[in-house]
């Protein structure tokens, strides 16, 4: 009963139950017959409302269902602050234009409905009062009070300020946050919400009402006298094995790539990836260019070098030149000789360098 009672459309179900009893009770009897009639009124709103619930197959209407479940408690909040100030100045504007009123219903009236009627402004001038407690007791409007008149206009003002200005943005940053936070995991919301609805009507009897209690009766009568035990409650298993496990998983694996794809591209379009990016690429290109002039200068300060060698008449770098050149020609006779001369290969030798 717990689980049941923590869905919300469970407790709209139990709450249009419950008036419709009340309702047919207070019809039986003359006395309360109107009484039943606009119970009976009110439970056809509510029964009328628990449609909604069907809506939430819909991809695009279903996650609206969660929305205003969250906007309103939203206005629950509005509606906590709106009544304080309702209260504090509607007390005051009864203190401040009658002195004197003994009846508890007027004044109650006149706190709660008249500051959000805003109806008392015109009525600021009475020419039919009353200052005497018999006459006002006897339904006769008691006079108003002129001395605090500027002070009731200031009030006025103030509570004007903040209910229309204040509480009402307020309450239109609420709802566009409450939005905003929902819409951005719709489709989540909307698979869970298919899900659960697909699981409720599937666990319920064909036949709609009033025809439904011939579905219990052959459920009774499979349960208890037959001793049939329920099929549906295998359609929706916790734990699969073989195929089905293996499909599951596979269909697991899927989705994982598809979400895991989908955030790395939102990712790579953001702004902040794509400034880091631009970072990387124009650092990579500005390391490129220090090397390229860094290249440029070895290359210039080798020709430098290569220019100013055969100025130079040293006689142990004559010798190390002409030692070197005369080893890189017998190297290219040697393996001359030995590509023409392919069966003296292994018997050919490199001659040896010179010494310098």
């Amino acid at each position: 009963m717990r689980t049941y009672i923590q869905d919300v459309w469970n407790k709209c179900d139990l709450t249009a139950i419950a008036l419709f009893t009340l309702a047919l009770g207070c019809r039986m009897f003359p006395a309360s017959y109107n009484v039943g009639r606009a119970v009976m009124a009110i439970d056809f709103m509510v029964f009328t409302l628990r449609l909604i619930h069907i809506f939430a197959v819909h991809k695009q209407l279903g996650p609206k269902i969660i929305i205003l479940g969250k906007m309103m408690k939203d206005v629950f909040f509005f509606l906590f602050f709106l009544a304080v100030w309702l209260l504090a100045y509607g007390v005051a504007n009864q203190a401040l234009l009658y002195s004197y009123d003994p009846r508890p219903d007027w004044i109650f009236r006149r706190v709660f409905y008249r500051p959000c009627q805003i109806t008392y402004v015109d009525k600021l001038v009475e020419v039919a009062c009353t200052n005497n407690a018999t006459l006002i007791e006897a339904g006769e409007e008691p006079c108003l009070s002129t001395y605090a008149n500027w002070l009731v206009v200031i009030l006025l003002v103030i509570y004007l300020l903040f209910t229309n200005i204040v509480l009402v943005n307020l309450l239109i940053a609420m709802f566009s946050y409450t939005f905003s936070k929902v819409q951005e995991h719709s489709d989540t919301y909307w698979k869970f919400q298919r899900y659960n609805l697909i699981k409720e009507y599937h666990s319920r009897p064909c036949l709609a009402p009033p025809f439904i209690i011939l579905s219990h009766l052959h459920l009774f009568i499979k349960r208890c006298f037959r001793q049939i035990p329920s099929v549906k409650s295998q359609h929706f298993v916790l734990e699969l094995r073989g195929k089905k496990a293996s499909c599951l998983n596979t269909w697991e694996a899927i989705q994982k790539e598809n979400l895991l794809s989908a955030q790395a591209k939102r990712q790579r379009e953001s702004d902040t990836v794509r400034i880091k990016s631009t970072s990387v690429k124009v650092d990579s290109v500005l390391k490129q260019m220090v090397e390229i002039r860094d290249h440029d200068r070895r290359l210039r300060l080798l020709e430098t070098e290569l220019s100013a060698l055969p100025t130079q008449h040293s006689p142990i770098f004559d010798f190390v030149s002409l030692s070197q050149l005369e080893y890189c020609c017998s190297a290219l006779s040697w393996m001359t000789d030995a590509l023409s001369q392919s069966d003296l290969i292994k018997s050919s030798r490199l001659p040896s360098a010179p010494q310098r």
